[in-house]
């Protein structure tokens, strides 16, 4: 018996139209003619019996019954897209541990040390994802996530993994031309900004007791991967946590030229969505990261 389901086509022309509430947005999104869109929204009109936009003025308005199919449709087209990309990776994407975590973290920190997780462990595939610290992952796919923050998000489990500590870097080059000053004076020193975490400076100045003139300037990046990589080509002095550094540091590609770190009274944890808990991938990951941990500890301490 044939489906009473619609062409995928004008499924497709729907969600973008009601997406946009526009027909020429619509059709710059599928990279199809203006009057494509238009007759796939009429194609599925007269198979459901029913008006799905209307104009008001020159405003194009998703009808009642529109505005209640688009509620499920986004959905439907993204659940067959999912189970198609399954195919073709041979795979569930939901049988991969996701883990969350900001941009830098993932490439300054946890990247490092994710080769021996897979070696440890080739039996769990992984995927990456970004989120924000403060971003509510307790709903959603992800499975574990790396956050900084004071341990405590909704509907999840915190585990610490280690102290947020502060501290100025710049180049070596600039390290001779601007000594430790007993007033900083922003007008005239080369400082970075983390567009990401704008009050930085503000906290390491704050933490060692420093004074500063005026107000704190200089060239603004999205966050901290940006910054130290900025930090690194000399262009000038940035706050960075020390835990993104310490490679760029024992190499001398940067230097500390206003002393050792600052505690900043945050720290990174290792976050598990209560619901999440008992997975045995997560457990497996939660004890290899803890391992992991141990184990540069002791290093350290010999």
């Amino acid at each position: 018996m044939r489906r009473y389901i619609p062409s995928l086509a004008d499924l497709q022309a729907f969600e973008a139209a009601a997406r946009y509430l526009s027909f020429t947005k619509a059709s710059d999104d599928l990279g199809v003619t203006q009057s494509a869109v238009s007759r796939n929204i009429g194609n599925l009109e007269r198979f459901l019996g029913a008006r799905l936009f209307d104009r008001v003025g020159p405003r194009l308005v998703l009808t009642e019954l529109g505005m209640r199919y688009y509620a499920d449709v986004p959905k439907i087209l993204a659940r067959l897209e999912e189970v198609s990309i399954d195919v073709v990776r041979g795979r569930r994407a939901r049988a991969a541990l996701q883990i969350g975590a900001t941009p830098t973290m993932v490439t300054r920190w946890l990247l490092p040390r994710l080769g021996r997780f897979f070696a440890a462990h080739p039996e769990i595939a992984v995927e990456l994802q970004v989120i924000g610290d403060d971003e509510d992952f307790s709903t959603g796919e992800i499975d574990v996530a790396l956050l900084r923050g004071a341990g405590q998000w909704r509907s999840t489990r915190a585990i610490e993994l280690f102290p947020e500590r502060l501290l100025v870097i710049c180049a070596p080059a600039h390290q001779g031309a601007v000594a430790a000053p007993d007033l900083f004076d922003f007008s005239r020193l080369p400082a970075l900004q983390n567009a990401s975490r704008p009050s930085l400076w503000m906290t390491w100045l704050r933490l060692t007791g420093s004074r500063h003139d005026g107000t704190i300037q200089g060239h603004r990046f999205a966050n901290s991967e940006m910054l130290a990589a900025a930090a690194l080509r000399g262009l000038g002095f940035a706050v960075m946590p020390e835990h993104y550094v310490p490679e760029d540091l024992a190499a001398g590609r940067l230097v500390t030229p206003f002393g050792p770190p600052v505690a900043s009274g945050e720290g990174y944890w290792l976050a598990i969505p209560e619901r999440k808990w008992q997975d045995s991938r997560v457990q497996t990951f939660r004890r290899w990261l803890g391992a992991e941990l141990s184990r540069e500890q002791a290093a350290l301490r010999r």
